[in-house]
């Protein structure tokens, strides 16, 4: 049940709704001062969203300064927001009214009969998922210039509702810069523009470019790797469903090109046996924490390795809980790169013994620039969270509904040993591919559609059901054999399933 102010008892629809309701007060406040604008809600940076006003005149200081105040007021008025169920053809002419047509291409592709618009001092707008019901359920935020854009900053935790200090982020920054001109080269900034590529038959040359680029950016990181002599050491780190393991593997190859040869060492063959891991906060195993690893041991062999010498490794038997020894060993040529992959990659106390002269050191996400329209992004968490429940009913035999209820643990775990680090990085790499959903759509669709309506994921289930509606669906088969996407659909040449 819904509380009054309109936000839910669960901590990551909390937030959710607090973000859509924040975004809603900013265009409504934005459009009143700058009514012939055309805003784009682009992506988070750290606890933020930055985005884009384009007018006349172009965005400066003093505009998001008085765009901040107008939202000030419209929260201090505590005002209603009102959920309206129209028909397909009204909505579509209140934003042929605005001239959105990014959202009218987009409800024009899409078989829906009616649409739930929410409504502020005249305002209309869509946004896939609750906002709440009054202005005032906001209690802090902030907005800032940034970068020709601004970004807009919301509360670390929704009970103080406290703001951090606000920390740029250049690294990340400039990944998403990158992916928008990926974009631009493939044509494709929204859902209806990609929806529009498949319908015109052009789909085959959209997986072509995108792959190469792709291809391309690893090939460069190959390129800077044999660039300096020192490195012997390649690590690699990202959240849940990055495709790590794929850009390991296609790393390695394009290394080998250069004349290197690629020695790849499992951190999971250094947990720590099971009785010995950490205990978190509900009484389960911590497997998510660096102190799951035996970073001394890893440490000693690492340096070992480094200096040539051939060392016996150990491997972790799951079944048991703890580390065999059977014979491994590993020892590194003289063009030879130890290449780790895994969540701590990016942790300096996962090799604090290694001088960093011969690290280089890769963090890798699903950054998605693809929005469904200029005011609905489209989340990193949802496209990892849509790439993991197809490849854990896949290959581990788990539902949608137990891939949805330990996100929050896997949330929390990420946040704690990996966005921290993520500008330790000395490159990023974004493996979204744009036409990635519409391939996903059938697997994800065929998965949420088991969890009941007593579900205490159904909503989250059905929040996902209702946003992969708008995209076109694909079949596997265009995917290449080595492409990241095989990592959660299956059929790649580097695994089993």
């Amino acid at each position: 049940m819904e509380q009054k102010v309109g936000l839910l008892n669960n901590s990551d629809e909390i937030e959710k709704k607090y973000i859509r309701t924040l975004q809603f007060i900013f265009i409504k406040a934005s459009l009143d001062l700058f009514p012939n604008s055309v805003i784009t809600i682009q992506h988070s940076v750290g606890k933020g969203i930055f985005g884009e006003i384009f007018k006349e005149k172009p965005l400066d200081e003093k505009d998001v300064e008085e765009i901040k105040k107008k939202m000030e007021d419209l929260i201090q008025r505590d005002l209603p927001i009102n959920k309206i169920k129209v028909t397909k053809e009204e909505a579509i002419k209140i934003f042929k009214g605005y001239k959105m047509y990014d959202k009218v291409q987009l409800l024009e592709q899409v078989d829906l009969k009616e649409v739930n618009l929410y409504e502020l001092e005249g305002r209309y707008d869509y946004f896939y998922g609750h906002i709440a019901r009054k202005t005032s359920a906001i209690k802090a935020f902030d907005l800032i210039y940034y970068e020709n854009g601004f970004i807009l900053r919301r509360p670390n935790d929704y009970e103080k509702f406290t703001l951090s200090e606000f920390v740029e982020q250049r690294k990340i920054t400039k990944i998403f810069r990158e992916t928008e001109n990926w974009l631009n080269i493939l044509e494709v900034g929204t859902v209806a523009s990609l929806n529009s590529k498949i319908d015109n038959g052009e789909l085959a040359n959209l997986v072509m470019i995108s792959e190469a680029l792709h291809e391309k950016k690893i090939a460069e990181i190959a390129d800077k790797i044999q660039s300096r002599n020192e490195i012997k050491l390649v690590l690699i780190a990202g959240p849940s469903s990055s495709g790590k393991t794929t850009f390991a593997n296609r790393l390695g190859i394009q290394l080998r090109v250069n004349g290197l040869i690629p020695v790849p060492i499992s951190l999971d063959d250094y947990f720590v046996n099971r009785d010995q891991t950490p205990i978190d906060e509900n009484g389960e195993y911590d497997f998510e924490t660096i102190g799951s690893v035996d970073v001394e041991l890893f440490n000693k062999h690492l340096s070992l390795i480094l200096q040539g010498k051939e060392v016996e490794i150990p491997e972790f038997n799951f079944k048991k809980g703890e580390r065999e020894w059977v014979g491994k060993k590993v020892k590194l040529p003289k063009n030879g790169v130890v290449i780790i992959e895994g969540i701590h990659g990016l942790n300096p106390i996962l090799t604090s013994h290694i001088d960093e002269i011969y690290k280089f050191k890769i963090y890798i996400s699903a950054l998605t620039q693809l929005n469904l329209d200029n005011h609905n992004r489209i989340t990193t968490t949802d496209v990892r969270k849509i790439r993991r429940i197809v490849r854990d009913s896949l290959s581990r035999g788990h539902g949608a509904e137990d891939t949805l209820k330990m996100w929050p643990k896997i949330k929390r775990g990420e946040e704690k040993n990996i966005f921290v680090y993520q500008e330790e990085a000395d490159v990023m790499f974004n493996s979204t591919l744009v036409y990635e959903l519409s391939v996903l759509k059938k697997y994800a669709l065929k998965e949420l559609d088991k969890i009941e309506k007593d579900s205490i994921v159904y909503e989250e289930a059905k929040r996902l059901k209702s946003f992969l509606g708008f995209f076109r669906e694909v079949e596997k088969n265009i995917v290449p054999e080595n492409s990241i996407l095989r990592e959660f659909i299956g059929g790649s040449i580097f695994y089993k399933y």
